[in-house]
């Protein structure tokens, strides 16, 4: 499989094609989760390479280009793997390719590629736009309406975080303000709605404040100095590789325990650079200094 023939076979790709497809990752979702006893966290391996990949939001080109450039077809064999930190639809126009692409490497590949949840994938709290219905229904006709009710199905079955014991941290938006352990993490898709642990995983944005408050997202929370430093020591992290807020490529928050990776570039943002970030597994752990340094800028 080579990236070229990937992006082809997602532009041509039919409703039923999809839909099928959509279907298969979910059956692999759902037995990963069963290995993982329900929990929504995946334990990476410590060895290895880590192509981490943030806000896509409908943007084939920006996809295809870090596909190519990490050279990530041609080294999956030996043992390269994908993260994606969610939103992958929404504000932009070719999110039925994204979907098709990610999908088909996540059931060719499915131990080396993680799909994580984003706020975009969270329809029980609403989105703005959310243009992904509209998109299928153009595209695919009436079908398009099968194809998005099964990738709602799709969305419940995502994990929601990745952990690399003693090193790091990924998730969608950021950290709950009221951790108090790994299960509040690993299983805050089946506490919610009793718990706000999921809703501020995807939702959550630093700023560098003391304490928290109620994000002007409507959805939330800003997060403080405090909480990160609590809540890494809690998980036994160094660091924090989230999404959800568009920048440059990278930004670091709280003293260099939180990356801001943004791998979307177009309107209808105005960042002049987005990024990806390849990490060896098997390496010390870096700081968001260190790894805005090294991340791929395009």
């Amino acid at each position: 499989m080579k990236t070229n023939e990937l992006i082809e076979k997602a532009l041509s790709s039919k409703a039923q094609e999809l839909i099928e497809l959509v279907k298969n990752v979910i059956e692999i979702l759902r037995r990963e989760e069963t290995q993982r006893k329900k929990e929504g966290v995946v334990r990476l391996p410590t060895r290895g390479k880590l192509v981490v990949v943030g806000d896509l939001h409908s943007s084939l080109d920006s996809l295809q280009f870090i596909l190519r450039d990490s050279h990530f077809l041609e080294e999956v064999k030996q043992g390269k793997m994908l993260l994606c930190l969610g939103d992958y639809g929404d504000r932009g126009e070719q999110a039925a390719e994204v979907y098709h692409v990610l999908l088909s490497l996540k059931k060719n590949f499915p131990t080396q590629v993680i799909l994580l949840r984003g706020n975009h994938e969270f329809l029980q709290i609403p989105v703005w736009p959310h243009d992904l219905p509209f998109q299928l229904r153009e595209k695919y006709g009436e079908l398009g309406v099968k194809v998005y009710h099964t990738l709602r199905i799709l969305f419940e079955n995502l994990p929601h975080a990745a952990i690399l014991e003693r090193k790091y941290l990924f998730l969608h938006g950021g950290l709950p303000v009221n951790l108090t352990s790994i299960k509040d993490l690993a299983y805050a898709h089946r506490t919610y709605p009793q718990t706000t642990f999921l809703e501020e995983i995807l939702w959550n944005d630093p700023q560098e404040i003391k304490g928290s408050f109620v994000s002007p997202r409507g959805v939330g929370r800003i997060f403080g100095v405090d909480v990160t430093k609590r809540a890494l020591e809690l998980l036994k992290v160094k660091t924090l590789i989230r999404t959800h807020e568009p920048c440059d490529g990278v930004a670091v928050n709280h003293e260099g325990m939180v990356l801001t990776l943004f791998s979307r570039k177009g309107a209808p943002y105005l960042n002049e650079q987005a990024a990806y970030l390849e990490i060896d597994l098997k390496e010390r752990v870096k700081s968001a200094y260190e790894l805005a340094k090294q991340a791929r800028k395009f």
